[in-house]
C-alpha cells in the first residue's frame, strides 16, 4: 500500500502542474481549485491506508492502542449466532441492495463516472470477492464506514473548490478527439489524466473496501452451509429481492437519503446482537444521512428519477418565475421556456436579438406548417410539444424515457403542452417507440437526445446510443410518411459528430440533409438541425426567400467523416472504434491496483485465484453485459426492462441450481457443449430476425437465443461449485473474474458487442482447460502419496466422478 501511495504522491504532483495550464478562473478560484484536489488526494489516501491497516494489525503482532481500536469493532458469523437461513438471505439481500446504491450513488455524484458506470460495477466486484477470499477472518465493521464517510463528505461538503473539482474530473480524463464527453476538452492532456486518476483510483479502492464485510459474510454462510446448492440457490434469490427493492425506491423517486436509511436499518437489524457494532452502524449511517440531506447548497430542488439526479431551478424577470433550467448529475440538461403569444408580448427586449419565428423551437415548423401529426422524440419537459400546438399541428406524440421529466413537464412548463388534448404522451425509449409503433406521422423531430447517463449498471450502452444508429434511423424513416420532414436536432461540438449524423441521415435518405445551427440565447437551445424526409417537400420550403437566406446565413460548417454507428457499434460518442487512451490508462492503473490489493490482502489469507472459477466469472460477466445491450435494442432501455432481464438471468442461474439439486452428476460435458452452441447460436441469428410483432413471441425467442447460455453456465457453476465443497474461495475467485470480464466489456469499444460473444467463448474455454490442469495435478499428486495398487483405485474414482 506503500507503493500506491507513493504512486498516487507522484500523480498528485504531475496533476498539480496540469492545473496550472489553465488559469481562465480567477486567481482565488485556481487556488480554491489547487487546495481542494490536495485534500482530496490525502483523504483518500490517509482513508485507503487505515483501511489497509485494518486486515493487517493482527498479522503484525502489534498491540498498541490503534490495533486495540480496531480490534473492537471485529466480528463474525458466530458472534451473530452461527449459521442460519434467514441470515444468509438478510446478508445476501443487503449485499446486492447496497452494491447498486453505491453504483448509483457514486455514478450521479461523481459524474465522470456516469460515463464510465462499469469501473464502479468492478470495484463493487473486487470488494465482495476480496471478502469471500476474507471469509475465514473476522470482518471488521469500520471496513465499511470508514470508505462509506469518506465518500459522504467528498459528495457534500459544500466547499467552493470541491465542488467544481468533482465538477471538472471529465475534463481531466480528457475525452480526446477520439470521443465526445459533457465538459470534457477536444485536446488530450497527460498531466490532466494524472490529476483524474490521482481521485479515481482511490475512491475506488475506497468503493471496493466497502463491500468486503458484506463478502466475509455471505462466503462464511454459503461455506458453512449443510446444503451448498440450497444456500447458493437462496442467495441468488435474496439478490434478486434486493433488486427488486431498490427498484421499487428508484421508480418511487427515492433519493439516496432514503437508500442508506433502508442500508443502515437493515444493518443494525443484522448487527442487533452485538450492542457495540450496532450503536457504531447507527451513529455512522445517521451521520450519512444526516449530511446527504443538508446536501450541498443548491439553487433550485433536487430530484431523482430512475435515471438520474435531476435539479429544477426556477429563472425569474422581475420576481416573476419565466422559467426553469434543469440539471442532471449537475450538469445543465434540459429548460422550460415560455413562447406564447402573451409572454412574447409582453416581453419584447427578450426577442429583440431572435425574432420568435426564428426560435429553434419555432424553426420546424418553416419546413412543415401546420402538420397534422407530429412525432416528438425526447420531448423532455414539453418545449418541443408546445411549439407543435402553436403551429398548427393537428395531433403530437411526445416521446420521453423518464416519467419524472414528464411529471416536471406537466407540473412547471408555463404552457402546459402535455395537458392538451392534442397531446399524446408516451413515457418509452425513443429506439423501442420506432421500432414498434406502425403508426405513421408528417412530421419527425429527435429533441437533442442525448442522455448523459447510461442504460444500466451491467453495460456501458448510454440510455442514447442506439437512437442514432443506421439501424435506428431506418425504423424511423418507416414511420415518415412519404411527403413527410424529418429533422434531427443535436448540440454538435465536434465536427465528426456532424459527419457522423450527416453520414447515417446521407446512407438512409440518400441525399445530403439540409444543415443550419441556432446559437443558443435564454429562450432557445443551441444545436445543429438536419433537415431531410421529402426531397420535394424540403425544395418547396426553401423556396421561401426568408427562409432560404436564413439557412445560407446560418450554414456551412466544416465536418469530418466519421465511422457510422450500427447496433452492433452503437458508440455515437467515439470517432472511430477502437480503445480511447483514456480507458486503457485508467484500465490499467486499475488492474494494477486490484493486483496490489489481491497481494496485500488477498495473498494475507494464504490463498491464490482458482483459475476455473476466475475465467467463469468473467466468462458470464461478458455474457450478462452483451445480454443486457442486446435485450435493451429489443425491448427499449429502460429501467424496467433492465431490471427485468437481470432478474430473469438470476431465475435462470436458479433453474440451473435446480437441475443439479435433482440431478447431481449432470454431466459438465453437455453444459460446456450447450454454452457453445447457444453462445454460437446468438452469435450468427442477427437481432433484426427476433423483432416479432407479438410481445410474448419476442420475448420467448430471445430468451431462448440470447440468455440460454446463463443456463448453461449455470450448471457448470454449480457442479463446479459442489465439487470444491462450496469454499468461499471459490466464489471470490469468480468474483474477480468477474471483474475482469467488466473490463473487458470495453473491447467492444474497439471490436463491437458481439465480439463479446467471443471473447465469452474464450474464456469459457479458458475454464475448460483450467478445470482439466487442475484435476490433473490433484490426481497426479494423489498419486505420488500412493502406493502402486492404490493408484489405479484412485484413477478410476476420479474417472467415474469426472463427469
Amino acid at each position: 500500500m506503500r507503493k500506491l501511495s507513493l504512486t498516487v504522491g507522484i500523480l498528485f504532483c504531475l496533476a498539480n502542474s496540469a492545473l496550472g495550464q489553465d488559469r481562465t478562473s480567477t486567481q482565488s478560484g485556481y487556488w480554491g481549485l489547487i487546495a481542494a484536489f490536495g485534500c482530496v488526494v490525502v483523504a483518500l489516501i490517509l482513508a485507503n491506508a487505515y483501511v489497509v491497516s485494518l486486515f493487517h494489525a493482527k498479522g503484525r503482532g502489534d498491540t498498541g492502542a490503534l490495533a486495540r481500536w480496531n480490534e473492537k469493532w471485529e466480528f463474525s458469523a458466530q458472534a451473530l449466532g452461527g449459521f442460519s437461513w434467514w441470515q444468509l438471505a438478510l446478508w445476501s439481500l443487503l449485499s446486492l441492495f447496497f452494491e447498486l446504491l453505491m453504483i448509483r450513488w457514486i455514478s450521479s455524484e461523481i459524474r465522470i463516472f456516469a460515463y464510465f458506470k462499469n469501473f464502479v460495477l468492478v470495484a463493487c466486484f473486487l470488494g465482495f470477492g476480496l471478502g469471500c477470499y476474507l471469509s475465514r477472518r473476522r470482518a471488521n465493521l469500520l471496513a465499511m464506514i470508514v470508505p462509506l464517510l469518506a465518500l459522504t463528505l467528498i459528495v457534500t461538503l459544500p466547499w467552493p473548490g470541491l465542488r467544481v473539482l468533482m465538477r471538472s474530473i471529465p475534463a481531466f480524463v480528457g475525452a480526446s478527439s477520439e470521443s465526445n464527453l459533457w465538459g470534457a476538452p477536444a485536446e488530450f492532456s497527460f498531466p490532466l489524466l494524472a490529476a483524474a486518476i490521482a481521485v479515481i483510483v482511490p475512491t475506488f479502492s475506497l468503493i471496493c473496501f466497502s463491500l468486503v464485510p458484506l463478502g466475509q459474510l455471505v462466503g462464511w454462510y454459503l461455506e458453512n452451509s449443510g446444503n451448498g446448492i440450497l444456500a447458493y440457490t437462496l442467495n441468488i434469490l435474496a439478490s434478486l429481492l434486493g433488486i427488486l427493492l431498490y427498484t421499487l425506491l428508484c421508480f418511487f423517486y427515492q433519493p439516496p437519503v432514503m437508500w442508506f436509511l433502508v442500508a443502515g436499518l437493515a444493518m443494525v437489524f443484522l448487527l442487533w446482537k452485538l450492542p457495540r457494532l450496532r450503536w457504531l452502524t447507527a451513529l455512522a449511517f445517521m451521520a450519512m444521512v444526516g449530511l446527504l440531506s443538508l446536501g450541498i447548497e443548491q439553487h433550485g430542488t433536487v430530484y431523482w428519477s430512475p435515471y438520474q439526479k435531476l435539479t429544477l431551478s426556477p429563472r425569474n424577470d422581475a420576481g416573476k418565475i419565466i422559467g426553469y433550467d434543469l440539471s442532471t448529475n449537475d450538469s445543465w440538461f434540459q429548460q422550460i421556456v415560455d413562447l406564447s403569444p402573451e409572454f412574447v408580448m409582453s416581453h419584447p427586449r427578450l426577442f429583440e436579438k431572435i425574432p420568435i419565428e426564428w426560435n429553434a423551437y419555432n424553426l420546424p415548423y418553416h419546413f412543415y406548417p401546420k402538420p397534422p401529426s407530429v412525432l416528438v422524440l425526447g420531448s423532455g419537459m414539453g418545449n418541443d410539444v408546445a411549439a407543435a400546438l402553436r403551429n398548427g399541428a393537428a395531433q403530437v406524440t411526445a416521446v420521453e424515457i423518464d416519467p419524472l421529466i414528464l411529471k416536471l413537464g406537466e407540473k412547471y412548463h408555463l404552457e402546459k403542452p402535455y395537458l392538451s388534448p392534442r397531446v399524446r404522451a408516451v413515457r418509452d425509449d425513443a429506439r423501442s417507440y420506432v421500432q414498434n409503433s406502425r403508426e405513421h406521422f408528417d412530421l419527425i423531430v429527435f429533441s437533442l437526445l442525448d442522455s448523459h447517463t447510461n442504460s444500466s449498471h451491467f453495460t456501458n450502452i448510454r440510455v442514447d446510443n442506439y437512437v442514432y444508429t443506421l439501424e435506428a434511423i431506418q425504423a424511423a424513416k418507416q414511420l415518415l410518411r412519404a411527403d413527410g420532414i424529418f429533422i434531427v436536432k443535436f448540440q454538435v461540438m465536434t465536427p465528426w459528430i456532424a459527419g457522423r449524423l450527416d453520414g447515417v441521415l446521407r446512407s438512409v435518405f440518400g441525399r445530403a440533409p439540409v444543415q443550419l445551427e441556432i446559437q443558443p440565447n435564454s429562450l432557445t437551445n443551441w444545436g445543429r438541425f438536419f433537415i431531410t424526409g421529402s426531397e420535394s417537400h424540403v425544395a418547396q420550403a426553401l423556396a421561401e426567400p426568408r427562409l432560404a437566406a436564413f439557412v445560407s446565413q446560418h450554414g456551412g460548417f466544416n465536418m469530418v467523416p466519421a465511422t457510422l454507428t450500427t447496433d452492433d457499434w452503437p458508440y455515437f460518442y467515439q470517432h472511430e472504434p477502437g480503445l480511447p487512451l483514456s480507458v486503457v490508462v485508467i484500465s490499467v492503473t486499475l488492474v494494477l491496483l486490484c493486483w496490489v490489493l489481491l497481494r496485500d490482502i488477498g495473498a494475507a489469507a494464504g490463498s491464490s485465484p482458482r483459475w476455473h472459477f476466475f475465467f467463469l466469472g468473467a466468462g458470464f460477466m461478458l455474457l450478462e453485459a452483451q445480454i443486457v445491450s442486446k435485450m435493451a435494442l429489443l425491448f427499449g432501455t429502460t429501467w424496467l426492462v433492465n431490471s427485468v432481464v437481470i432478474g430473469g438471468l438470476l431465475l435462470l442461474i436458479v433453474a440451473a441450481n435446480v437441475l443439479v439439486q435433482f440431478v447431481p452428476r449432470f454431466p459438465l460435458s453437455i453444459a460446456y457443449a450447450g454454452i457453445f452452441a447457444t453462445i454460437a447460436l446468438s452469435y450468427f441469428i442477427p437481432l433484426q430476425k427476433l423483432l416479432f410483432p407479438a410481445l410474448w413471441m419476442k420475448a420467448l425467442t430471445s430468451t431462448l437465443v440470447l440468455c440460454l447460455p446463463v443456463f448453461f453456465a449455470g450448471v457448470v457453476f454449480i457442479r463446479s461449485f459442489a465439487a470444491d465443497g462450496f469454499r468461499a474461495q471459490a466464489l471470490g475467485s469468480n468474483l474477480m473474474g468477474a471483474m475482469i470480464g467488466g473490463m473487458l466489456e470495453s473491447m467492444s469499444l474497439w471490436t463491437g458487442i458481439r465480439s463479446l460473444l467471443v471473447i465469452a467463448a474464450l474464456l469459457y474455454l479458458s475454464s475448460w482447460v483450467a478445470r482439466v490442469t487442475e484435476r490433473t495435478r490433484a490426481r497426479s499428486s494423489s498419486e505420488s502419496r500412493l502406493e502402486p495398487a492404490d493408484q489405479n483405485l484412485i484413477v478410476s474414482g476420479v474417472n467415474e466422478c469426472g463427469t
